[in-house]
């Protein structure tokens, strides 16, 4: 493949009365999904800034980050944030890092992270509280691979919770049965609660009319129960 066509720079402004943050994403033009923001990116960064308070601190681990809007809203806000993308992705981790210095956060670390492998870089990972993914439910091949690495995280770091966005694409797709698997719990949380079920946020277009879900996952109960979560919601905006 030749190298990838020129991209641009999304502009991005989180207000919540006088309070304001505005970024600067890089993007480029190429097939790697990693590359430029996708609609649930801006939903998880507008559900982190919601809760910006709570982050002053908060050692966050995001997941499969590609250009990294929710991890750079984090670390915009106070948290010590850890991005990784896969390491067979070479262009999507030097993403994060055009991300990182475009926002002045030249201190946030970039590391390899693929799915489903456990990698020396996996098992050197500092302790996390928030495990962030945005859009990583997009292949059903891959969401065994993803709750693996989760499950290993959250083993880990078993106060952690997984705060994660999908775009509903189909209504036969479910990870109910991984979550019980792999002894997983999930909490559906409204879009509505954080001011998210618009069609513009962050002076942006996206999300636009996809119909996006946020959920959060965290370890089971003794019993082992969770909340059904079809990857398909009842109703859309």
């Amino acid at each position: 493949m030749g190298e990838p066509r020129r991209g641009g720079v999304r502009r991005y402004r989180f207000t919540d009365g006088p309070a304001a943050l505005a970024l600067r994403i890089p993007e480029v033009l190429d097939s790697q999904y990693g590359m430029y923001v996708w609609p649930c990116a801006v939903v998880l960064a507008q559900y982190l800034w919601v809760h910006r308070r709570s982050l002053s601190g908060k050692r966050v681990l995001e997941v499969g980050a590609g250009v990294s809007l929710p991890g750079v809203v984090a670390a915009k806000c106070g948290a010590e944030v850890i991005l990784s993308d896969s390491e067979e992705l070479p262009q999507c981790l030097q993403n994060c890092r055009r991300s990182c210095l475009a926002n002045h956060l030249p201190h946030v670390t970039v590391v390899g992270l693929t799915w489903g492998r456990v990698s020396p870089e996996l098992l050197s990972l500092a302790p996390v509280d928030i495990i962030l993914g945005s859009d990583v439910f997009f292949d059903p091949k891959d969401f065994e691979d993803i709750l693996t690495t989760v499950y290993f995280l959250l083993e880990k770091n078993p106060h952690a919770e997984f705060w994660t966005t999908y775009q509903v694409r189909s209504a036969d797709w479910s990870i109910e049965a991984l979550l019980c698997k792999w002894k997983l719990k999930s909490i559906r949380v409204p879009l509505h609660s954080f001011s998210a079920d618009k069609e513009h946020l962050a002076s942006s277009s996206l999300p636009g009319r996809h119909t996006i879900e946020l959920m959060i996952i965290s370890l089971a109960r003794s019993d082992g129960t969770s909340e059904f979560i079809p990857l398909a919601a009842s109703n859309t905006r």
